[in-house]
């Protein structure tokens, strides 16, 4: 491989480590192979969703920032369309990293030839989350609102990894789970993080579900000021869990439709996610003052069970 995408790769590997820690232990159980590309495409979003998050919103009352954080999105994104289109051979976002992570999705994006619909829709999705942005969305009416946001935040990083991972049967058999996993696994966040996001000025659970509950931008507030929390807001979040758990049930049956090497990983993000959902409930819906989250041995005890039953898998295969 060409020393800078190397580079990149070896770039993209140890963000993943150091972000996103259920999704980078899923990984280790991918074929080595193909990890690379899975921790380009988490990458990308990464750096994606912190120039908004971290680089915008978090210095949201600074007239500069917020204009830094637009130009580098909008160069990004004009950088990853020339790419796709194979329009330039060279990438140059006048941030080394950026560039490097850029340079391995586009590689990636390239090798296992992912539509280039999923990544204009993922940053579309983007888009909808800056303040500067004439997409710009802080409040969501309901489901199907929500849905066309998490079209592109989400099912699509699902259907990016279709092509990466594999599948035994037509891909346009799986693509629904894969989609619906994306969804879940988003869901999952929204409910987790509901206090760090009303701190952004963002509410993403769909508010005539709130509403059903008797729950208002008010009352969230509220609790979230006061550390306090309130049963209405309690059989709010339960609803969205119980909801959340459906679409898992509904997505389950696409690990059976991938390559056989790739299930383990998945399996164990599936279980893993799932279960900050248990650690929600059990925290007893205080997400709004508590980040709910799943200990490091059970993390562990679920990848090595994940672990030893796909090299059962491959003994049996070889």
């Amino acid at each position: 491989m060409d020393p800078t995408l190397s580079e990149a790769y070896r770039l993209c590997r140890s963000i993943a480590a150091e972000h996103g820690k259920t999704y980078f232990l899923a990984t280790r159980l991918l074929p080595a192979e193909r990890r690379p590309a899975v921790h380009a495409l988490y990458a990308f979003a990464r750096m994606v969703d912190d120039i908004i998050d971290v680089d915008m919103i978090a210095d949201r009352d600074d007239p500069d920032a917020v204009a830094d954080g637009t130009t580098a999105l909008w160069s990004i994104e004009e950088a990853l369309l020339a790419g796709l289109d194979h329009r330039t051979a060279s990438v140059d976002l006048g941030s080394k990293e950026r560039s490097l992570v850029l340079a391995a999705l586009l590689d990636t994006a390239t090798r296992y030839d992912i539509p280039t619909e999923y990544f204009t829709a993922f940053m579309t999705s983007m888009q909808m989350d800056v303040p500067t942005s004439p997409l710009y969305r802080s409040r969501y009416a309901d489901m199907d609102e929500l849905r066309t946001y998490m079209y592109g935040s989400a099912a699509v990083i699902g259907l990016q990894m279709l092509p990466v991972l594999g599948t035994v049967v037509d891909v346009e058999e799986a693509r629904p789970s894969a989609a619906a996993l994306g969804e879940a696994f988003q869901l999952t966040n929204f409910v987790r993080d509901v206090g760090e996001d009303l701190d952004r000025d963002r509410i993403y659970l769909p508010a005539d579900d709130l509403a059903a509950f008797g729950v208002d931008e008010d009352l969230l507030r509220w609790s979230r000021q006061t550390g306090r929390t309130d049963q209405r807001i309690v059989r709010a979040l339960a609803h969205t869990v119980a909801l959340t758990r459906a679409l898992y049930r509904s997505a389950q049956p696409g690990i059976g439709m991938l390559e056989p090497r790739a299930r383990a990983g998945i399996g164990v993000a599936f279980a893993l996610y799932g279960e900050i959902l248990d650690a929600v409930e059990n925290d007893g819906f205080t997400a709004l003052t508590t980040r709910s989250h799943v200990p490091n041995r059970r993390r562990l005890a679920v990848a090595t069970s994940a672990a030893t039953r796909g090299v059962r898998t491959r003994l049996v295969q070889r």
